[in-house]
């Protein structure tokens, strides 16, 4: 079970996991080796399960952030799983949702002309709905 400081330490390192032991021992009052055994703890017991990069997608020349809700046309998800493997480059996150539709794609591209290719292709495997985000 979580204590006060355990989430206290989560907190911290999601605002940044690079922060060093020392430091973050200050802020959940401990000391810099303590707060490090905590969170080896954490990792060990698989809580934290690893530490990412945030990546400006614009500066990386992705402009366009869509969200497409996916209704697959078939019981067989196969032909459209195939082709998201295919997109990589393009592909944040592909989740299997419940309720409205099968799936939620969220992708970046470097134009509309791009996305607009991605769209064509893709209805032909699935019925989608496409929403833009605009900001952040």
């Amino acid at each position: 079970m979580l204590d006060h400081t355990d989430i206290h330490i989560l907190n911290e390192l999601t605002k940044n996991s690079r922060i060093t032991m020392k430091e973050l021992g200050k802020k959940v009052h401990l000391t810099g080796p303590a707060a490090s055994a905590r969170v080896a703890k954490l990792e060990e017991s698989g809580i934290i399960k690893g530490y990412t990069v945030k990546v400006n997608q614009v500066k990386m020349g992705y402009s366009v952030h869509a969200i497409i809700h996916i209704y697959t046309k078939s019981p067989n998800h196969q032909p459209y799983l195939s082709f998201i493997k295919q997109q990589e480059p393009y592909i944040i996150n592909n989740y299997k949702t419940s309720g409205e539709s099968c799936y939620l794609l969220e992708c970046k591209f470097p134009s509309n002309e791009l996305l607009d290719e991605f769209l064509t292709r893709l209805s032909n495997l699935v019925s989608y709905k496409l929403s833009i985000i605009i900001s952040k």
